[in-house]
């Protein structure tokens, strides 16, 4: 069925290529003018002031045009590079191309047209855009605001102040419009719930890509593709990769499957399993690359109805090419490489290279990290890639022990024995798996930070009658889908079963309700908040002591100033010192979260074998999310998108939502 279902939309998208194209054409043949004779006296003469200053300036821009060469890559001087003028031989042409670009513009305008807000569904206005001065077409750049990994309040806009000429003056500015150096976490908008009952900011897709004329390459990622709806957000002539689940064979394969589009899926064990990661690497025409990580697949439904979380981060390229080296093997980038290599992207690329896109921005997958910095980048990569890995070295790349090694990395260790820390974890998602008492201690301990060397030398018949650990497993109740927007049919993207929650030995004490904080949604989205609390000593409510003075001190001290999350994984003494002049002191972190693709199950996170000294870890799935350190009870409210506190399930009163048992299904629907 998945697979009719692909080829529907691949006929879908192969018309709507077509149909682009022919567009295309046809307005390059004809193009129809409707202005008032005002404007068009108005377009004459600056066209007049235009050939003038053509004539007065050509030679002098001719003899200096080679003082002005850039020096380096950023994104100020890519974008001037991109927009200004190509060749000081022909400025004229140059600035009349510019003038006809502006007068359609303002035709357009006039009409009333709009881009679209989240692809071809829904229209909303933009801004409109101011006709520029001929003094200022040489100045054009990418005028947007930084953001933080902060939690907005407004979805659609944000209002800026802009200094132009000596003067200050607040600017709105449109999220599509909007980039953001320092990380933004936001979820996904829902026309079930706008605006938010918790009045945070959201993401469209439109507003995630950018103005499609922008991209020049993009490496995108899904479970499930609606290749037709998605290929509307990108320019037919764009070249795009697409990591996709593979069919029942399980091989791994690459082919083109739109002009200019390539699929790909990675290999999975005997066909089971998922190519479950869901992320975009856009690569931008002025040099810029946006890293996202999110929880949503690549259909209309996921960005619509249900309620998912998105993860992007801008990253400006280097200013020269930083050498390859085989040893950094844990930094964001070296990590985004691997995964790029696990999902099958290096034949894709190869293809596209060989035959119709030979000047990519991305040469080689290496090229990730020699020439973009990801200096700025604090939070950590955590992949899962199906397979089987033996060894520390190894283990420690993927799965729960990758968790358990960026915990370690942030120092948010929680230490064992009697002075150990405890740790609570909230764990949201759309899927349930099939749980024992020995893999949730053994997630646990990784949640902690601890190494599982000496908990995989305890006896297996030891480790099974371990009690459960602090875990709570956020799930929908029945009367929570019930009571929802879209009710029982809305529910296709939620699994339990019947035989897991039925099973003797199954968890359901550790059920709590799944509400969403926007509204009456149904989420899609994968959460862990993780929080650390000294366990009750006396040594402990001492240091808990200590550490409130410190706090109230520098709360004293640092009014007015924001926060500032560091994680460094820094590639050199320069950008480790540019980080180190800017970092405040602050709080230690009081947990972490975690966002991405994972379900909170076996076959995303991975099952630990072996002996301490040479452990194994079976992965079934490809899987793909961020953690970042949490540093007050006020960040895990934010970042949440589930109700917190939880409600916890009333035994004999709740029941998880089981699509078996709905009469809204007959059989089990995707992930």
């Amino acid at each position: 069925m998945q697979l009719m279902d692909r080829d529907d939309d691949l006929e879908r998208a192969i018309a709507l290529s077509l149909m682009e194209v022919q567009a295309s054409h046809s307005q390059e043949d004809v193009v129809s003018v409707d202005i008032s004779d005002e404007e068009e006296d108005h377009f004459q003469a600056e066209l007049q002031c235009a050939i003038e200053a053509s004539k007065a300036g050509s030679d002098a821009r001719h003899s200096t045009a080679h003082l002005f060469k850039p020096t380096n890559t950023s994104e100020f001087e890519v974008s001037q590079s991109s927009t200004s003028t190509p060749s000081s031989s022909v400025p004229f042409l140059y600035e009349r191309a510019q003038l006809e670009k502006e007068r359609l513009e303002r035709r357009k305008h006039l009409r009333g047209e709009s881009d679209d807000h989240e692809g071809p569904r829904e229209k909303s206005q933009q801004p409109p855009v101011k006709r520029q001065h001929l003094s200022s077409i040489h100045e054009r750049t990418d005028r947007r605001t930084n953001q933080s990994l902060t939690v907005s309040n407004n979805s659609s806009s944000s209002s800026q102040e802009v200094r132009s000429g000596g003067k200050t003056s607040n600017v709105t500015i449109s999220v599509v419009d909007q980039l953001f150096w320092d990380g933004e976490l936001r979820p996904t908008a829902n026309r079930h719930s706008q605006p938010r009952k918790d009045g945070r900011a959201t993401f469209r897709m439109n507003e995630v890509l950018g103005p499609k004329t922008d991209i020049s390459f993009a490496i995108i990622s899904s479970y499930s593709t609606s290749v037709s709806w998605i290929y509307e957000f990108f320019d037919p002539h764009t070249p795009v990769i697409l990591a996709a689940q593979p069919d029942q064979s399980g091989q791994a394969i690459s082919k083109n499957i739109l002009p200019n589009w390539i699929m790909t899926v990675p290999f999975l064990r005997n066909g089971r399993g998922c190519q479950h990661m869901k992320f975009m690497l856009i690569f931008y025409k002025t040099g810029r690359l946006r890293v996202v990580v999110s929880t949503a697949n690549l259909v209309d439904y996921d960005w619509r109805d249900i309620e998912n979380v998105v993860w992007l981060q801008d990253v400006p390229p280097r200013s020269r090419p930083l050498p390859h080296d085989p040893k950094v093997v844990d930094d964001f980038p070296s990590i985004m490489q691997k995964v790029l290599h696990a999902v099958n992207v290096r034949p894709a690329l190869a293809n596209m290279l060989a035959n119709d896109h030979p000047d990519l921005p991305l040469e080689t997958i290496h090229d990730l990290r020699s020439k973009w910095d990801f200096s700025k980048v604090r939070v950590k990569l955590i992949p899962s890639i199906a397979g089987k890995h033996e060894g520390w070295p190894t283990v420690i790349q993927t799965g729960h022990t990758r968790l358990m090694k960026a915990v370690r990395d942030l120092g948010l260790r929680t230490g064992k024995g009697r002075a150990a820390k405890e740790l609570t974890i909230e764990c949201q998602g759309s899927s349930i798996g099939t749980y024992s008492t020995q893999w949730l201690n053994e997630f646990h301990l990784s949640a902690r930070g601890e190494s599982a060397d000496d908990w995989l030398d305890e006896p297996k018949t030891r480790r099974a009658k371990l009690p459960w650990p602090a875990v709570k497993i956020i799930f929908p109740s029945l009367k929570t889908v019930r009571e929802s927007v879209l009710g029982e049919p809305g529910g296709g993207t939620m699994f339990c079963r019947t035989n897991q929650w039925e099973a003797a030995k199954f968890p359901r004490e550790l059920f709590y309700d799944s509400n969403s904080a926007g509204g009456h949604v149904l989420m899609h989205s994968k959460m862990i908040i993780a929080t650390v609390r000294q366990k009750s000593t006396p040594f402990a409510s001492a240091s808990k002591s200590n550490s409130k003075a410190r706090s109230t001190i520098q709360s004293s001290s640092d009014k007015g100033k924001s926060k500032v999350i560091v994680i460094s994984d820094s590639e050199t003494e320069s950008e480790t010192k540019a980080q180190e002049d800017a970092v405040e002191v602050q709080n230690e972190p009081i947990g972490w979260a975690y966002v991405g693709s994972h379900n909170f199950t076996p076959s995303a996170w991975g099952t630990l074998s072996g002996s301490g000294f040479n452990p194994v870890l079976n992965i079934v799935n490809y899987e793909l999310g961020i953690l970042f350190p949490l540093y007050e009870e006020e960040d895990a409210k934010r970042v949440s998108c589930f109700h917190r506190p939880a409600r916890k399930y009333v035994l004999g009163e709740d029941r998880p939502w089981i699509q078996e048992e709905s009469p809204a299904f007959g059989a089990s629907s995707r992930d």
